[in-house]
């Protein structure tokens, strides 16, 4: 789709993207507890809106739920308002959304693959991604399965997702690994000591989800907020929003305000262009519920740190304690 949103090469695929995609995860339900779909597509819409031009979601995401949220959502589009869509497979729960399990088997993938072309209303998957490594198959069976989709013209491009350096180097040996999708935030760090410089060196385009850590780096959370949090809420047993790390990561985005006030913006999007900036990072998946949720972190489209800024949070990481991984690039 057409965007006067600055956009940035996605490694080696001829794509070029937004530095910001709409995350889909929560739009399916189940683990972050009930959704309303038309204000999930009132946001697809709005983010499309202000230029965002790519939305990445999951089979697994509701069991379906998500992917037939977005294809109702784009449905009626013209094509150059369509934004890429980007899904995975791999993983499988049970109809209460538990018990995951996570299958590469050539035939499940395949199968898998069919059923999201049909929720997302789509005859080709922009890029399509293997989750989580395989329990049941070795990578080199399910990376083999996704070449061959490739091969076959079901999807554009392949990736990973959740996967280390030593396993991209395995996959990268039968065919190019052409993006990748690991965790990172100012909390979460740990992908920018050796998977981020890999994705560089072999030009493999990278986006990362939960930049804003599931709501812990946007301003607005409190310790209140957390525990008034529903039981089905997954963020409840998560080891970041309980006890001392609780603390020291909202200590951390109490940092970020100064930063924000100065550039007149969210402390979401500092959150979010301080990933924008470490090397070798294209871009970032964000999550959002509402058409007001979005508007909270667009700007990070275009807004771009300065040094100053990037070692006052360097600094605020290292005096806070959060989180794990390099403070600076």
């Amino acid at each position: 789709m057409k965007t006067h949103l600055p956009t940035r090469a996605f490694g080696k695929t001829g794509m070029q993207i937004t530095k910001l995609g709409i995350g889909a995860w929560a739009m399916g339900g189940n683990m972050w507890g009930p959704q309303d779909d038309a204000e999930s597509t009132a946001a697809i819409r709005h983010a499309i809106d202000s230029g965002i031009n790519w939305i990445d979601t999951a089979a697994v995401y509701g069991n379906g739920h998500s992917e037939a949220v977005i294809g109702e959502a784009l449905t009626g589009l013209a094509a150059d308002a369509r934004p890429l869509v980007f899904t995975k497979g791999g993983i499988v729960r049970d109809e209460n959304g538990q018990n995951p399990r996570r299958i590469g088997e050539r035939g499940h993938l395949r199968q898998e693959l069919e059923n999201s072309l049909k929720r997302l209303k789509v005859e080709v998957i922009d890029l399509y991604q293997m989750h989580w490594p395989s329990d049941d198959v070795p990578l080199e069976d399910y990376w083999a399965t996704l070449l061959e989709l490739k091969a076959e013209g079901k999807v554009r491009h392949v990736g990973l997702s959740n996967h280390d350096e030593e396993q991209l180097a395995r996959a990268e040996a039968m065919g190019h690994v052409e993006t990748l999708q690991p965790p990172f935030s100012m909390i979460r760090r740990d992908s920018a000591a050796k998977i981020l410089p890999w994705c560089a060196e072999h030009g493999t385009g990278v986006i990362c989800y939960s930049p804003m850590q599931a709501g812990l780096l946007t301003g607005a959370m409190t310790a209140e907020r957390v525990a008034a949090m529903p039981d089905n809420d997954w963020r409840k047993q998560n080891p970041e929003f309980q006890g001392d790390r609780l603390k020291a990561n909202l200590a951390l985005a109490e940092s970020l305000k100064p930063i924000a006030a100065k550039h007149g913006t969210s402390v979401s999007s500092v959150a979010l262009a301080w990933c924008h900036a470490w090397p070798g990072l294209t871009g970032t998946i964000v999550g959002a519920r509402s058409p007001a949720q979005v508007d909270g972190w667009v700007d990070a489209a275009s807004l771009e740190l300065d040094a100053g800024d990037i070692e006052e949070i360097a600094q605020a990481i290292a005096a806070t304690g959060a989180g794990q991984g390099p403070v600076r690039a």
